[in-house]
């Protein structure tokens, strides 16, 4: 009997895991012999940002929480790779399964490679080449090391070849969060809260901002704020606020009737908002991929992305992180003039049929 070890640690990981463990679910009653072991790093510990996700996509709760929150990037990335040893010396693994780029991905790898366990990467080959991201930097570290990479497009592939990566060893199944937001889509609901009662579809902004280059520097987030504003022409702009971005407009003191400012919300409810919104204004990636797929416009205030299918094939256009040159990307988007979704290969809610598929046939 084979054990998979699968991580997850970050709000968007969740997403991604889900499909596979649901997958892994239904070949168990099939009859396949194979056990996993879901290990909860801790990386994100309010119940916004992971709690929600195991009620609302129905994953079990974890065998194991490493409580790796909190603290600097190294002290973090610490933390989980003494606890994660002490789970695989407890529960020896078969494969380490790690999703995504962030902490929890880069020291779960690691410490998988060095106790000789392979190590399959969700999401492998996606490449920003900006090194001033950490996601960068685990992405490039993981992918270093890792025995199986599942990637979500040709560009990730290519990105993989280049860098010597074998052919055996790359296997393009399709994204993952694609099949949790196909199969959750029917589930979507109204947040609750005043601030939500007089949306109508089409009829406002949904924005996120969490990135250092857009958050940390408290005149340039003003003047985000306020280019956004003048741009929207007055419809309402719902703000679920990351904490880091919290603390530093306490500092500005920005407000507006229309700027919304809510706490994080759960999957369902922030779908439903971005399913219906007029447009999406945001710096995350993730949220540009679900955005493409419900062919809703989406402004990305970054200067790069890894994700470059959401612009070539999807509804994505970076706008950069200069408010100065927002403008014409809003101007487009309140005339009606954006680009329509073209359909992604194997972004289809099928990836993690084919990653289970897989890892059976190789492990099992």
């Amino acid at each position: 009997m084979s054990l998979f070890t699968i991580v997850a640690g970050a709000r968007p990981n969740f997403m991604k895991i889900a499909p596979i463990i649901h997958q892994l679910q239904k070949k168990q009653r099939e009859g396949t012999n194979v056990r996993f072991r879901l290990v909860h790093t801790g990386q994100h510990y309010d119940k916004k940002m992971s709690g929600d996700f195991f009620e609302q996509l129905n994953i079990p709760q974890p065998d194991a929480n490493l409580g790796g929150g909190g603290g600097t990037q190294a002290e973090q990335t610490a933390a989980i790779m003494v606890a994660f040893e002490k789970e695989l010396f407890e529960h020896p693994s078969d494969l380490v399964i790690v999703v995504g780029d962030v902490t929890s991905t880069l020291a779960c790898s690691i410490t998988a490679k060095k106790l000789q366990i392979d190590v399959a990467h969700v999401e492998g080959g996606i490449r920003s080449g900006d090194l001033s991201m950490p996601e960068e930097i685990n992405r490039m570290v993981t992918d270093s090391i890792t025995d199986h990479f599942f990637t979500t497009s040709e560009l990730a592939n290519e990105n993989l070849r280049k860098s010597g990566i074998s052919e055996e060893r790359i296997h393009f199944v399709g994204n993952t969060m694609i099949d949790t937001l196909l199969a959750q889509k029917p589930r979507f609901k109204k947040p609750e809260g005043e601030i939500f009662e007089d949306l109508e579809p089409q009829g406002y902004f949904i924005m996120t901002m969490h990135r250092p280059a857009n958050v940390d520097q408290e005149q340039k987030l003003k003047a985000m704020i306020a280019a956004i504003l003048e741009g929207v022409q007055g419809l309402p702009i719902i703000f679920p606020v990351h904490p880091r971005t919290a603390k530093n407009l306490q500092v500005i003191g920005i407000q507006a009737d229309n700027l919304r400012m809510c706490e994080p919300l759960g999957y369902l409810e922030f779908n439903y908002l971005v399913k219906n919104a007029k447009a999406v204004i945001t710096d995350s990636g993730g949220i540009t991929e679900e955005a493409t797929v419900m062919n809703v416009p989406c402004i990305t205030l970054r200067d790069n992305t890894e994700r470059a299918e959401t612009i070539l094939l999807g509804t994505n256009e970076l706008a950069g992180t200069d408010p100065k040159k927002l403008k014409p990307y809003l101007e487009k988007v309140m005339k009606g003039d954006w680009k329509s979704y073209q359909g992604i290969p194997l972004w289809d809610g099928k990836t993690s049929e084919r990653i289970v598929d897989i890892l059976i046939e190789k492990y099992a």
